[in-house]
């Protein structure tokens, strides 16, 4: 999650192309006394029309609606980012291959950004506490379900189909009830939100280290499930939506792809994923079986890159907000983390270890903050921004459902080694921070 987490589900704000740093320069609206219908876009004269007392910008309902967002990403991507956990658990439990593993959290992280698109244009059409409820009560039922896996296929389908279903149907609409209460410092509402990602990171391997020795597995992640139920309760209690009138709209705009900019900015981002998530997956058993740490240590690893990720998410978002705009900020980081996936062959200690994990954390939340909030600003249209953003995110979830069990397949053939693995992500990610590069340089002449 980054799960990082501006968004591609800011609210319909009228921005002006970005500046010379690349940041956004927000438009200047009169007085609400001097608007009249043709001096604002259809979006913005809808939320006028149905939300004239809504208190944006601060208030108990624009703040309790980033802490239900947090709570969101809590149970989703948090749970997910926990998934180095499960990769080891289940490999040896299951007696099956690091790829097969793999797949499963895949699997998840693939429908998590899919099942976006739908989700999205259901939330528009006032949707939202319906969407909870089944969303939740997927990521709830895949949870008891896993605590009783038995068998791979089982598994594939508890915490791979079902729980993958749940994520997919909150990630967007988590993030779009932010969007539409912030107009100022979005970015950093968002990434208070966001953090809901790190956190359930860092509190679900310690359940489960400190839990599943002495009370065994299956309970160990059924507390995580009854986590998940109290959460939800505050969920429905805390969410409240804003209300539009609605529009129809197509699923998809192929003419998108015909903008450079976009174009090459969707190309680049689904090589950055398609290598970027493998640390999460394998920095448990890289630890375990590369180090030769103990399984607590490597579940400590796990915590500290999760941890990590607070700051990986405020700060950059911070920076965004403030001073260099959000492509700006994005493309070092992207290229900071094909570096380390490089220099991550050369780790064979445990200090060194724990190094690279806590500056990759840092700068993979990074990314994973600064892209969406990057492909908002790229659209031009504000009713169009779900549309749009959702495209992008389809076509990055095509990497996620690939790249960590081909990066577990690379491990195989390489007889256990991962230095196949690392060189796939790094050149993998560099290869996406260069199509993202072309992408900010037609951004530089279309102004």
């Amino acid at each position: 999650m980054a799960m990082n987490l501006q968004s591609p589900y800011d609210s319909p704000v009228h921005m002006h192309p970005p500046n010379s740093s690349g940041s956004a320069v927000p438009s200047t609206i009169p007085e609400k006394s001097q608007l009249s219908l043709n001096d604002v876009p259809l979006v913005q004269q809808q939320e006028h029309a149905r939300d004239e007392d809504v208190q944006l910008n601060g208030g108990f309902v624009a703040w309790s609606q980033v802490f239900v967002s947090f709570l969101l990403v809590f149970n989703g991507f948090g749970y997910f980012s926990s998934f180095g956990l499960f990769q080891s658990h289940w490999t040896e439990v299951l007696n099956a291959e690091t790829s097969d593993i793999a797949w499963v959290g895949s699997l998840s992280l693939f429908l998590l950004f899919f099942l976006g698109t739908f989700s999205g244009l259901l939330m528009d059409m006032g949707h939202f506490r319906s969407i909870v409820i089944v969303g939740c009560s997927f990521q709830i039922l895949g949870a008891f379900s896993t605590s009783a896996v038995s068998q791979y296929w089982q598994l594939i389908l508890a915490q791979g189909l079902v729980q993958g279903i749940g994520n997919g149907l909150l990630f967007t609409p988590c993030v779009a009830l932010v969007s539409v209460y912030f107009t100022k410092n979005r970015a950093v509402a968002l990434g208070l939100a966001a953090c809901g990602a790190p956190v359930g990171g860092i509190i679900f391997p310690v359940i489960s280290r400190q839990l599943s020795g002495n009370i065994g597995y299956p309970w160990t992640i059924r507390i995580m499930g009854f986590i998940m139920v109290f959460n939800t309760v505050l969920i429905l209690a805390l969410g409240r939506p804003r209300k539009f009138k609605k529009e129809k709209r197509s699923l998809v705009d192929p003419s998108a792809f015909k903008e450079p900019v976009y174009l090459f900015f969707a190309i680049g981002i689904f090589f950055t994923l398609w290598g970027l998530y493998i640390a999460y997956f394998y920095t448990s058993t890289y630890g375990r079986n590369v180090i030769g740490i103990s399984a607590e240590d490597s579940l400590t690893l796990l915590i500290v890159l999760n941890a990590v990720g607070i700051p990986g998410r405020l700060i950059p978002a911070l920076l965004a907000d403030r001073f260099f705009g959000p492509f700006n900020t994005m493309l070092p980081f992207v290229a900071i983390s094909s570096i380390l996936l490089f220099v991550w062959m050369r780790i064979d200690s445990t200090a060194s270890f724990y190094a690279f994990v806590s500056l990759y954390g840092i700068s993979s939340n990074a990314v994973q903050t600064l892209f969406p909030s990057t492909l908002s600003s790229l659209t031009k249209d504000p009713s169009k921004m779900g549309q749009r953003v959702g495209m992008v995110f389809s076509v990055g979830s095509l990497a996620c459902l690939t790249g960590p069990p081909l990066a577990g397949e690379l491990i195989e053939l390489g007889d256990g080694s991962y230095k196949y693995m690392q060189i796939y992500g790094g050149l993998s990610v560099i290869i996406g921070f260069i199509f993202l590069g072309i992408s900010r340089s037609f951004l530089n002449r279309s102004r």
